[in-house]
């Protein structure tokens, strides 16, 4: 089965296809137009690399977030278009898993962590297992120096990965046994993304696109911004 990854949950957006064969497209951009006028043009992008019409994909992925509002609202909104449009299944998938994977093959204890904006972030814990990652902990959202307290916590080494790690490598700096991983890994990738789905996908961990549940975490800026006005 060929599936569709489409992922906004950070400045970032990408898109990837793949199947059994493993990834054979994908494309990421950081910067430059909004989310909502990139992902069609990567959609044709990744289609066209990959040698394959969109009438060919079978399932469509999506990165459910927690991330920016905005962005989550947008890949969704695209994911689920192409699906109704295609009549095919979807299948969901965590930002924060997306980070987590990437950084797989570590001993070391996993923390995924999103800028949340505001001074705050969205992160998670997660162990290294045969042939992935498992989630240890609920997704949260929290200060730096919240996550931070929860580290001086446990005695194992830890690798933080993300946005949110980056942009708040200060706080992180100073404890002992934590790392922060490098900047391309920083956003959660598309091609993560294939690779998770098909794996639920042989599980047939399907959903309709009116089942999807996008994970926000915390209500909208704007929500906060005029609640606090």
């Amino acid at each position: 089965m060929l599936i569709l990854g489409i992922e906004s949950a950070t400045q970032q957006v990408g898109c990837a296809l793949g199947g059994h064969e493993g990834v054979l497209a994908s494309a990421h951009s950081a910067r430059g137009r909004r989310h909502a006028e990139t992902i069609a043009p990567q959609i044709q992008f990744v289609t066209r690399q990959a040698r394959i019409e969109l009438r060919d994909v079978g399932c469509v992925a999506v990165d459910l977030g927690p991330g920016l509002y905005t962005g989550l609202r947008v890949g969704i909104s695209s994911a689920m278009a192409v699906a109704y449009a295609l009549g095919v299944p979807m299948i969901g998938v965590s930002s924060l898993d997306l980070l987590a994977f990437a950084v797989r093959h570590t001993n070391r204890l996993i923390v995924a962590a999103i800028d949340a904006r505001r001074s705050e972030l969205f992160y998670a814990f997660y162990r290294q297992v045969p042939g992935g990652i498992q989630r240890v902990s609920e997704a949260q959202v929290g200060t730096p120096d919240d996550l931070a307290s929860e580290l001086l916590a446990t005695s194992e080494e830890v690798l933080l990965v993300g946005d949110g790690a980056r942009r708040y490598s200060e706080v992180f700096h100073r404890l002992q046994k934590t790392e922060i991983a490098e900047q391309d890994l920083a956003h959660p990738s598309a091609a993560s993304l294939v690779q998770l789905a098909h794996a639920r996908a042989l599980r047939e961990e399907f959903v309709k696109p009116w089942e999807l549940k996008p994970i926000y975490l915390r209500a909208p800026d704007a929500d906060i911004n005029w609640n606090t006005r």
